[in-house]
Order: structure tokens, then C-alpha cells, then sequence
């Protein structure tokens, strides 16, 4: 099943729920709900099979040959991409799902041999949930349930040292969905993230941030605020999961919700109604200079590597250069807690006006290494991009540097992939990096999205090191003491509620602050405080999208 933009996550407690098209996830209720442009590089010609190895026919024989053929013409209102689909068969797709994946998956050669006549509609077959490294039957009702799940089927069953699945990242989305949310991070929605404190009954679901100019802003919801009721639906133990679900994670574009909240430090609850309407993600907030005794210290929230990043990136690194008359900062704390990932080539930019161009001179962001058959051909490491892109309307102009020794990131289990890369980049090229916060999610992998009849297809295609050949954080980027390349110094410090993003006394940030100022972590864990979760009492689950917990390249 296709994961929905809109439908972020539409699953909370009980039962496993995934799919070819959705990133695993844990759900209310007994049954799953989940529900689930960049161009790649042109493969390489006919790739070699080693030998005893299957060779299918190229993905060319079988693309746009459509169960539904879009009209002919048919042109991407984001990225301008015009698509003329002929009429096909689930045979057709499918088999171009098998060859795409078998050219170019990493693992291409650990996908198990499947017989294509299996998967029809009607049929039960095999399911994977990679949530719980499970396997299940599952009955297809459609041509799109046929076609997903096999793509589901198409992924290697191996696990990871730590006996987590080594493919958590298989999905799709519809290339509408793709574009508007890679291109301007637009989904239907309120303008709020969500975190789930408790996920069992009684349950604790908060705000974790607010975009500007959206209905939960005009709202005055805030972070900290606590759904109490949803349509008359009790959040904290009712059993309609469904209107829960709806409200909260997946409504419907002109419908009206009406909540129940206890906002962040009130004792009283309030109600309001909203409805939700396309919203486009605000990902660059809080950026403020914190004046210390010791010097200046920006600070700034980033929560997507979309489109639209760059020029506000671009400035809050020239409004960084400019504080204090001229004196600049001297330290930065860049708050990716709940910054899931996205294009490669941001976080390459963000990385290199970080770091500067005498630190990252001649080296290379991220190197990639693809399968044995080096699908992409001469595949061009990821350099630190030092001009502005076409995101920007300043494109090619040189971007601002920090010329910084060393940076302060907060960081969650959200923190993923194209984020992971800017640790990692900023540690291949010498650059200290202080980790405030939990885990990261352990994700060196990245995707070409790859389109074929309404559908944008993601298996994991390269692997990512930094310039000094590092890139094995499959369990993430810890703050602890200890010898593992995976493991930073800083201090482990929960989410903490009970203050809004960019307060100097928000759990995380005056970690950091302290930290930068004497070497210490809190005494007391920030978990013990109203409000606050993670550390030594579990990380919040942040409900987002599964396109929003990656890495994707595309071409300059």
C-alpha cells in the first residue's frame, strides 16, 4: 500500500503496520491503517550478471507501461516533469519493479527469488513487516496492493549485527505527494508535528513544534500542548482509533476537527475546531544570536532538507557573519532533533557554511559506493557545494562560512540520514562535533527516487562515507564516552516539553550551553522535569513521513 504524505503516520499503539509503501511504524487499534522532482542518474546500459546469477530484462523494456496510464502530457505541477504512459498490465509493472531493483537495490543479490505469477490480484501472499522483522500472509485486493506488495517482497531479510533489519527504508509514495513535498514540503495538515510521550493507554500525545502562518499557529497551539479529545473522541484511553487516527494524522482537506487541548504550563483545557488545508513546511525557525560572557552563540532549528531550506539557510548563516557589528558568533547550536532528512545536496551546502572553505577544500561531503554492478556508472561523489543552487533565486553566488572548529547539534531518534550526513561531514573534515541529546536513527544509505506510473519508488541504492572513509553508524550517533567511532562527546539529555524551541532554558539547548561553558552535562536528567521524555525514560516518537527520515541525490 502507498504511504500518503498526509497520512504521516496513521498508526500509534498495538498492531505492526508497513508495507511495500509505508516505513514501519507502531499502530492504535488491532489493525494496521497505514496506508501508504529529483531525477536519477541513467543506468548504465546492460549491467553483467555474475555467474549462476538472474538475468531480467532492463527496466527500459517495461517503464510507463501503466494498469492506469496517466493522460497523455501529463505535466508535475512542482518539478515541470511531463509524463506520456502507455496502457500496460500488472505484469508489466511488476516486472519492471523486479528489474529496477535488481539493477540497482545495494543488496540486489539478497533479494529472495520470487515467481511473479504469485501476484495477482486475489492472491495471499507473503508480507514482510519490516517494524517487527515479521512475516505475515496478506491478502491483495487490487492491481496497487499486487504491485506494492511485491515491491515490499523485493528487499533482502538480512539483519544488522544488532539484529535490526538491514532494509527498514523500503517505500513509495505517489510522485504528486513526492513532488509537492520534496519541492515545497507541502501536505495536507494543520502545521503541527506531533510526538507521542505514551503510546500506550493512557496516552500522551504533544505537540512537538508549530509552523508560522498555518491554522494550529492562528490556533495558538503551541509545543508541550496535550491532545486531550479529538472530535469527542477521548485521546488519553478512548477506543475509536479510527476518528483519533483521522484527526490528528490523517484528515481530510476541508473537513473540520475539533480538539480538546492542555496547553504547555495551564492546568485549564481549551477547545477549538480547524481545518486542515495544504500546508508548506516553514523548515528554517528560531534563529537567534545568544549573547554569552564568552561570545556569541547562534542557534537555529532546521527540520527538513527540502527545496525551500536554502535560502533561509543561506540566511541564518549571513545573519550569523553580521552579529554583534560585525564580530560574528562563536560558537552554533544547530537544533536537528527533528530533522529527518532530505536532499543531500542541502545538507552538503549547510555542512560546507559551517565549516568553511579552508577546511573542506578539495574533499569530498560524502563519498558513495553503490552495488556490485555499478548501476550509475561513474557515479560523482557528493564535494561541498560552496554556491547556492537552483533552490535559490541567488543561484551560484558563493555562500556565507562560518570558518567554525567545531558545532553544537541536538539531536533525537529522529535525526536521519541526510542529517547524519552533516555530522558525518563535519567530522571526515576535522570539525568537532558536540552531540546534545539521543541517538541519532543510524541511516549512512540514500535513494534516487525513481518514477514509474504515478508511483515514486524507494529502495536503498548507495551507502555514504565522509571524506575520512567513515559511514558504519547503522545504530546511530550516540553522545556517550565511549571508544566506538559512532560514539561523540556531549551528554545524553531528554526532549524537554515543558519549554518552547530556542528558550535558553529548554532541557536541550541549555545543555549545550552548559556544556560549551564548563564541560559538564545536567546533573539531573532533564527527563525527571514536567514534561520532558527521552534519556533514560525513552524517546518520543515523532510521527512524520516516511520521505522525511532519508537522503536523496539529484543532479546539479
Amino acid at each position: 500500500m502507498k504511504i500518503s504524505a498526509v497520512l504521516t503516520v496513521l498508526c500509534l499503539l498495538l498492531a505492526a503496520c508497513g508495507g511495500g509503501g509505508g516505513k514501519p511504524g507502531t499502530c492504535i487499534g488491532s489493525a494496521a491503517v497505514c496506508s501508504g522532482a529529483t531525477s536519477a542518474p541513467s543506468i548504465s546500459g546492460e549491467l553483467p550478471a555474475a555467474v549462476g546469477e538472474t538475468r531480467f530484462a532492463s527496466s527500459r523494456n517495461f517503464a510507463q507501461q501503466c494498469v492506469a496510464p496517466r493522460p497523455a502530457g501529463t505535466v508535475d505541477a512542482y518539478t515541470g516533469a511531463v509524463y506520456n504512459d502507455a496502457p500496460g498490465s500488472i505484469d508489466t509493472e511488476l516486472q519492471w519493479v523486479r528489474s529496477f531493483v535488481n539493477e540497482t537495490y545495494l543488496w540486489f543479490d539478497e533479494v529472495p527469488a520470487i515467481d511473479l505469477a504469485q501476484y495477482v490480484v486475489g492472491a495471499t501472499v507473503a508480507h514482510y513487516d519490516p517494524a517487527t522483522n515479521l512475516r505475515s500472509a496478506r491478502t491483495v485486493t487490487d492491481a496497487a496492493s499486487v504491485i506494492d506488495e511485491f515491491f515490499n517482497s523485493q528487499r533482502t531479510p538480512a539483519t544488522t549485527a544488532s539484529g535490526r533489519p538491514k532494509d527498514q527504508f523500503h517505500f513509495t509514495y505517489t510522485t504528486a505527494e513526492w513532488s509537492a513535498l520534496s519541492q515545497a514540503g507541502a501536505s495536507v495538515g494543520y502545521g503541527f508535528e506531533a510526538a507521542l510521550l505514551a503510546r500506550a493507554r493512557p496516552r500522551n500525545i504533544v505537540v512537538a513544534y508549530v509552523m508560522p502562518g498555518t491554522p494550529a499557529a492562528a490556533n495558538q497551539l503551541g509545543r508541550g500542548a496535550r491532545f486531550l479529545t479529538v472530535n469527542g473522541v477521548d485521546v488519553v484511553d478512548g477506543t475509536d482509533v479510527a476518528t483519533i487516527n483521522e484527526a490528528l494524522f490523517g484528515p481530510v482537506a476541508g473537513r473540520s476537527y475539533s480538539f480538546t487541548v492542555l496547553d504547555a504550563g495551564s492546568s485549564v483545557p481549551r477547545s477549538f475546531s480547524m481545518t486542515p488545508t495544504m500546508v508548506s513546511s516553514v523548515p528554517v525557525q528560531n534563529v537567534q544570536v545568544l549573547p554569552t560572557p564568552t561570545g556569541n552563540v547562534g542557534y537555529l532549528l532546521f527540520n527538513d532538507h527540502i527545496a525551500t531550506a536554502e535560502a533561509p539557510l543561506i540566511a541564518a548563516m549571513t545573519q550569523f557573519n553580521a552579529a554583534g557589528a560585525g564580530a560574528g558568533i562563536r560558537d552554533l547550536v544547530l537544533d536537528i532533533r527533528y530533522n529527518g532528512g532530505g536532499f543531500l545536496s542541502i545538507a552538503s551546502e549547510l555542512t560546507y557554511m559551517i565549516a568553511g572553505r579552508t577546511a573542506t577544500a578539495g574533499k569530498a561531503f560524502e563519498r558513495i559506493s553503490t552495488n556490485r554492478k555499478n548501476p550509475f556508472g561513474n557515479l560523482a561523489s557528493t564535494p561541498f557545494i560552496d554556491t547556492a543552487s537552483a533552490f535559490a533565486s541567488s543561484s551560484g553566488q558563493p555562500l556565507p562560512q562560518l570558518n567554525l572548529t567545531r558545532v553544537y547539534v541536538i539531536t533525537s531518534s529522529g535525526t536521519c540520514s541526510a542529517s547524519e550526513a552533516v555530522i558525518n561531514g563535519l567530522r571526515g573534515v576535522g570539525i568537532e562535533v558536540i552531540q546534545i541529546g539521543t541517538a541519532t536513527c543510524g541511516k549512512p544509505y540514500g535513494f534516487f527516487p525513481e518514477e514509474n506510473c504515478g508511483t515514486t519508488y524507494f529502495a536503498v541504492q548507495f551507502k555514504g562515507v565522509n571524506e575520512a572513509g567513515y559511514g558504519d553508524y547503522v545504530d546511530g550517533f550516540t553522545p556517550a564516552s565511549g571508544t566506538q567511532p559512532n560514539n561523540l562527546p556531549g551528554c545524553d539529555v531528554a526532549d524537554d516539553f515543558s519549554r518552547q524551541l530556542g528558550d535558553v532554558q529548554e532541557g536541550r539547548l541549555a545543555a549545550a550551553l552548559q556544556y560549551r561553558s564548563n564541560g559538564t552535562c545536567p546533573q539531573a536528567p532533564a527527563a525527571k522535569r514536567a514534561g520532558a521524555v527521552g534519556g533514560a525514560t525513552g524517546e518520543p516518537l515523532l510521527v512524520r513521513s516516511a520521505l522525511r527520515e532519508n537522503r536523496w541525490l539529484q543532479r546539479r
